[in-house]
């Protein structure tokens, strides 16, 4: 199982928190999903495509990107881990 994150635009209440989850939950192979109103990230987990998260979150009308994870924006920083400030 793998997690996915996602920035996603026009989020503004709980509703837009149910209907975001509705629209990923549909997708084939999520297992969970966790939503964070404040910041617009949301974080899937399960073996799902991530271009069809995005489709869903945008036939939804929520404009959705990709997010690199942290161990993906590590390695484009040039970190080879350990215990540097990217952990």
């Amino acid at each position: 199982m793998k997690s996915i994150d996602l920035r996603v635009e026009g989020m503004t209440c709980a509703s837009c928190v149910r209907h975001v989850n509705s629209a990923l939950a549909s997708v084939a192979e999520v297992d969970e999903v966790s939503i964070d109103l404040a910041t617009g990230r949301v974080r899937v987990s399960g073996d799902a495509d991530a271009q069809a998260l995005v489709a869903a979150l945008q036939d939804a009308g929520y404009p959705a990107r990709r997010e690199a994870s942290a161990p993906e924006a590590s390695k484009a920083r040039g970190c080879g881990g350990g215990s540097c400030c990217c952990h």
